[in-house]
């Protein structure tokens, strides 16, 4: 596995690729890989002639208040996990050698409007912008996102279609830990107690999809799910809302494709979870 940090060298490296007519595949992340990201990175091995993972914290999506200084990193940990899931190059580009003076940004309208983007507003703007960046710089023939940051993949799907980019975005499912908990690098911040108790988000996920069916209010479904994390004292809520798959509006009555989505804080760690169900 090559490792490199200067958008020159990867571009010269994906120009040699692409010469020879093979398929690319780009996993982006912020680092501090754990099994979830790996399964991304196995799927885009079995589907491409060549894989790069990006490592990047972007601090274009952290708000003032928010935790990139603290963000976790372990890029030794990172280059070992890939290596050994067969990765070709990971991309660990910096924030000046991405970021030079920028007055340009990608942006997107409505969509970033719910769910996360309430409470965090710049955030999608620097998701859409980087990953914007990474498409440009390494040319994939397949991208591949992780369900659990679902508003994320369905922007990010959205964005592809409407700038043209000749790329398809593949969507893989959520990973668990053994008791329900979704895999994050953010889980790390969790004290023994907050770990515990986070299992209320996967114990509601786990009831939602037990209950959901066309026809039920969604009120009915939301009040139910809410009464699962309400019920840990040391959970606090951001939102839990049902919304429509494709317009991310909230629906009032289960009719078609809707994204069941939750974020919760539990002590200074912000956690999220959701399900889709397809009608």
């Amino acid at each position: 596995m090559k490792t490199v940090s200067e958008i020159a060298e990867i571009k010269e490296l994906v120009y040699q690729w692409k010469s020879k007519d093979r398929s690319i595949g780009l996993v982006p992340t912020m680092g501090f890989l754990h099994a979830g990201h790996g399964s991304l990175i196995e799927k885009a091995r079995a589907e491409n002639d060549v894989v790069i993972v990006s490592n990047f914290v972007n601090p274009t999506q952290f708000s003032a208040n928010e935790d990139l200084n603290s963000y976790p990193r372990n890029l030794e940990a990172d280059c070992k996990l890939c290596e050994s899931l067969g990765v070709d190059l990971m991309f660990t580009p910096t924030p000046e050698g991405m970021y030079d003076n920028p007055l340009t940004f990608v942006d997107i309208n409505l969509l970033s409007d719910e769910l996360c983007g309430k409470s965090r507003p710049t955030h999608f703007r620097g998701v859409c912008t980087v990953v914007t960046k990474l498409f440009n710089i390494t040319k994939p023939t397949k991208a591949y996102f992780g369900q659990k940051d679902a508003q994320q993949l369905i922007i990010i799907k959205k964005m592809t279609r409407d700038l043209n980019f000749d790329i398809e975005i593949i969507g893989c499912p959520i990973v668990r830990e053994k008791d329900g908990l979704a895999m994050s690098s953010r889980n790390a911040y969790l004290n023994p107690e907050e770990r515990k108790a986070a299992t209320c988000l996967s114990k509601s996920i786990a009831l939602g999809e037990s209950i959901i069916k066309k026809g039920l209010p969604a009120r009915e479904l939301k009040d139910r799910m809410e009464k699962i994390i309400k019920g840990e004292p040391l959970a606090k809520m951001d939102y839990l809302e049902i919304v429509d798959l494709n317009t991310l509006q909230p629906v009032e009555c289960i009719n078609d494709s809707v994204l069941v989505a939750m974020a919760v804080h539990f002590g200074k760690t912000r956690l999220i979870d959701n399900f889709i169900c397809e009608i």
